[in-house]
């Protein structure tokens, strides 16, 4: 492999050899100075050569592998069901968002591009590709479905890209990648992005990838310096106080749970309280996951609330705070979290809420992230929790109707919309009161009937 030292930026995207109409459409949307990763890999992308990219997400690797993908794709036409060029990504927000951010770059070039991932019609999605898409961006699993369909071939692919590798291979998915790799063309191009090069990954290089130039830029695998981490310990009856008060602030907060179990009942409880909180999980539908992810983005959602699910390659523009209310178990699962804010070179703050049983472990998974926390004990209503969060009560007017959300007796103690016995009797209408008066009248009918027959 050769190695590359982290280049000198490029002082503009002109100066890296791409077409007039890439540089059209990056300059409409102000994208004029590339990132460190960008102008480090472009050349060599442009060229032909196959790269092996290290570089935490958020670095700007999409564009990174995008342009010279597309730039070297241009003037091509793909035949039905026979793509040019692949992008293979872990995850059905990543697939959305690397087709979203290449889509006005490929159409400046009259290229198609098709995202190809599961949750929505495979129908829909096989019909793109008998219409003929020069570029596609696919999700392992979905990709292998539309092959075993005869609906896709793969063997006039000549650029194959790996995004999140790691995250695949983490995932499971390294059979169905390297069954996917064994079907394009062998002489084409490959790059490989990764935050770690551990050993899966370590076998896709040396399997497919042929004397890669490898540029180390801004690497994931230590953490991020423009991050502030905090490590907030609390008693437990105290913990759904402080997330609630935590997820109230002005702006959005993204706040992840171990479970979907989890993340559904938070957020019911965060809605009841009157915070806009969705949830997103696997157990959600493809269309429901996309308008999560849409009304987050424009604010409609102020705190979403996420299994892991969410942090395999979420990009949301100038997020200022992530909570792990569930501490994250694994250094790269908390350096994936924690990669949700500060991209792109913006500032940003991790919050980890541990009870005290839980601090060891935690600490344990930092040190080994390469994170030095600062670490501090809190209580809902603390101007500290403000200070750092911006932390406020919430309004308490439940969102979705019912009852206002009352704050659980115990850390263990599930989410309930109704607080009491008594409260659920008033939210019935009074029901048990109704029959145990028709009850009374009936046993005293019953009673003056037998003095009857007595008399």
């Amino acid at each position: 492999m050769a190695e590359v030292a982290d280049a000198t930026a490029a002082a503009s995207f002109a100066e890296l050899g791409l077409p007039a109409q890439i540089l059209r459409a990056l300059d409409e949307r102000d994208v004029t100075v590339p990132f460190p990763i960008q102008a480090a890999t472009l050349p060599n992308a442009l060229a032909g050569r196959d790269v092996l990219g290290r570089g935490r997400t958020g670095s700007g690797k999409t564009l990174a592998f995008g342009l010279g993908m597309l730039a070297r794709t241009a003037g091509r036409r793909a035949q039905p069901k026979e793509p040019l060029a692949l992008v293979l990504v872990p995850t059905r927000e990543l697939a959305q968002q690397v087709g979203e951010a290449l889509t006005p770059y490929a159409e400046a070039l009259r290229l198609r591009l098709a995202t190809v991932v599961g949750g929505v019609s495979i129908g829909r999605q096989a019909a793109e590709l008998r219409d003929g898409a020069e570029i596609v961006v696919a999700t392992p699993g979905r990709l292998h479905d539309l092959i075993e369909r005869k609906g896709c071939r793969l063997g006039r692919v000549r650029i194959t890209v790996l995004d999140e590798a790691d995250q695949m291979c983490d995932m499971g998915f390294l059979p169905q990648v390297t069954e996917i790799l064994d079907q394009v063309r062998p002489d084409g191009q490959r790059m490989l992005f990764s935050a770690t090069l551990d050993r899966d990954v370590d076998q896709l290089v040396q399997n497919y990838l042929r004397d890669p130039v490898v540029h180390s830029v801004d690497p994931s695998s230590s953490a991020v310096s423009t991050i502030e981490h905090h490590v907030f310990v609390v008693h437990g009856p105290d913990r759904y106080a402080v997330t609630t008060e935590i997820a109230a602030r002005d702006g959005r907060v993204l706040l992840f749970l171990d479970t979907k179990h989890g993340v559904d009942q938070l957020t019911r409880h965060l809605r009841a309280s009157g915070v806009p909180a969705a949830a997103l999980h696997s157990g959600k539908s493809q269309p429901q996951r996309t308008k999560t992810l849409a009304q987050f983005k424009n604010g409609q959602v102020t705190a979403l609330v996420a299994t892991n699910v969410a942090a395999r390659g979420l990009h949301v523009d100038d997020l200022d705070l992530v909570v792990n209310v569930d501490p994250a178990t694994d250094p790269k699962d908390y350096l994936h979290r924690a990669g949700r804010t500060a991209r792109a070179g913006r500032s940003g703050t991790v919050v980890t809420l541990a009870l005290s049983g839980q601090r060891r472990e935690t600490n344990q998974v930092m040190t080994d992230a390469g994170v030095a926390p600062k670490v501090s004990k809190v209580r809902s209503g603390e101007a500290e929790l403000s200070r750092i969060t911006g932390a406020k009560a919430p309004s308490g007017v439940p969102l979705d109707g019912g009852p206002t959300a009352q704050r659980p007796k115990n850390h263990n103690a599930p989410f309930r919309g109704l607080g009491s016995t008594k409260d659920t009797k008033r939210a019935s209408g009074g029901r048990s009161s109704r029959k145990s008066s028709e009850a009374s009248k009936l046993a005293e009918a019953r009673k003056a009937a037998r003095v009857r027959r007595g008399a």
